[in-house]
């Protein structure tokens, strides 16, 4: 990788981690008004379909055939199974704690990859970041286990334990299968898959009958097929392209800073003294993390 690439790759990634940080307020306000299923599905199908015209309109051609499976598996990991279930518990789970838990990706993927052939191992440096970035999380976490834990919102939070896994899991599925396809258009159709999967999904629930749209509903939308998914997700696919998933996934680390502020500032969620301790033990651990060698 050369220097301009090595530049639009950490571009991308700043922009994950920025933009993705923005995603967890939209999508807490949005599912409050909109069934979970086809609101993340309408979303995704949208962003999917612009994003393919563009492309196609830029001369891009449309995946081969046999990519069609790769790009199903990896739509259906990460945005039906991982961003699927973090808009169904965030019908509960308030915005910032979904970020914390979000936060443990990194060590997923450092650990998926440590077992795989050729994977990237666990140097010393490497479990000592991971160790202080959970110790980071834990901080930010923990005034919240005194809380109300009604039946609803332990839901909410055992299914989002589930959420790095599947992350992790598609990001190495996608790293280890590189297509032909250029990174835009996987990400376009990738996103039209998971779309299309989570509409049906919402569809077989019943969800149409409640699905109308008012101002924030659509403001929430808007915001992140725009953000969340043509920016936001096609700068991940990008980075991942060129980066290595650990690298890539340690926009978990930033994105709950920036989701607890912004659940602070609109919407009144938890920000006291342990938020700007955890700052900076979650930021130390990012890079540690970061510096260390495989």
């Amino acid at each position: 990788m050369n220097r301009q690439e090595a530049i639009k790759a950490y571009a991308a990634w700043g922009a994950v981690c920025l933009f993705w940080g923005t995603t967890y307020l939209a999508i807490r306000i949005g599912v409050q008004r909109l069934p979970p299923a086809l609101f993340a599905g309408v979303r995704f199908v949208i962003a999917g379909v612009i994003f393919l015209t563009y492309l196609r309109l830029r001369g891009h051609p449309l995946p081969k055939p046999g990519e069609w499976v790769h790009l199903a598996v990896v739509g259906i990991t990460l945005l039906v199974m991982a961003n699927g279930l973090v808009v169904w518990a965030e019908q509960w789970v308030p915005s910032g704690l979904t970020a914390v838990i979000i936060a443990t990706v990194p060590f997923w993927a450092a650990g998926l990859e440590a077992i795989l052939p050729s994977g990237e191992r666990l140097s010393l440096r490497k479990v000592l970041g991971i160790a202080i970035g959970f110790a980071g999380v834990i901080i930010l976490f923990a005034p919240d286990l005194g809380g109300s834990f009604d039946r609803a919102y332990l839901k909410g939070v055992v299914v989002l334990i589930f959420v790095p896994f599947f992350w992790s899991l598609g990001s190495i599925y996608s790293k280890r299968h590189p297509l032909q396809s250029s990174a835009m258009v996987a990400a376009g159709t990738e996103t039209l898959i998971a779309g299309i999967v989570l509409t049906v999904i919402g569809t077989a629930l019943g969800e149409w009958k409640e699905f109308t749209l008012d101002w924030e509903g659509t403001a929430s939308m808007v915001y992140l097929i725009v953000f969340g998914s043509i920016v936001g997700y096609s700068s991940f696919i990008y980075a991942l392209s060129k980066l290595p998933v650990t690298t890539v996934s340690m926009y978990a680390y930033i994105n709950p800073v920036i989701a607890v502020i912004l659940g602070w500032l609109v919407l009144g969620e938890r920000l006291d003294w342990s938020v700007a301790t955890a700052t900076t033990v979650v930021l130390l651990g990012v890079a540690l993390v970061r510096s260390a060698k495989t």
